[in-house]
């Protein structure tokens, strides 16, 4: 190693810079796949939380419908301020109504989080988790990097507790009257592990 190499070594080590981070779910560090925190994609602040006991035993899946599918991540992140203004400003909720949103580019966005009640499912948003993957799936699936994204958010919440190891997967149609997540969507999540042949 050449002298001014070790010396940059040194200044890293003395830093803390080669070492790990500590755990932090706010920040994009902390996840092994693509990840947006709150602050990345330039959420307004939630008028309030309510935290939310976890683990949970359901993750539900949505999708948004409108506004539609987004491939970038600059397209991502405007579908995430409409879907905040939407909820937030025209709907008055405390704030965007999901946990997680996936985008088209393979991205994870942070919604509500590991820890507050979201609102999402009417009568499981305070035992469940909520991810929403961006677009209208009810013809069409979304590509493969968007439902790889959401496994791995899910996997991810198992393996740091927030999700229960014996969690029931479900889509949003099995718990209130609606279409969503789609038809596509809907038949393609019940091959994932843990979904649940379960209707109200």
């Amino acid at each position: 190693m050449k002298f001014y190499e070790s010396l940059i070594l040194l200044a890293l080590v003395a830093s803390g810079q080669c070492f790990p981070k500590p755990y932090d779910e706010d920040v994009s560090y902390a996840y092994d796949f693509p990840f947006m925190s709150r602050s990345d994609w330039g959420a307004r602040p939630p008028v309030r939380t309510v935290r939310l006991s976890l683990p949970v035993p359901y993750v539900i899946i949505h999708h948004s419908y409108i506004p539609g599918p987004c491939s970038t991540t600059n397209q991502c992140i405007n579908a995430m301020r409409s879907m905040q203004n939407s909820h937030q400003l025209h709907q008055g909720w405390d704030d965007i109504g999901y946990s997680f949103a996936v985008g088209g580019d393979g991205v994870v966005y942070e919604g509500r989080g590991w820890n507050n009640v979201g609102a999402h499912a009417l009568g499981y948003n305070f035992n469940s988790i909520g991810i929403v993957l961006i677009g209208d799936f009810v013809s069409r699936l979304p590509p493969r990097r968007q439902l790889n994204a959401a496994k791995r958010l899910i996997a991810k919440g198992v393996e740091l507790g927030h999700i229960s190891r014996n969690y029931n997967l479900l889509g949003h149609r099995q718990v209130t009257p609606t279409e969503c997540p789609g038809n596509a969507l809907f038949r393609e999540i019940t091959t994932w592990d843990r979904f649940t042949n379960y209707n109200m």
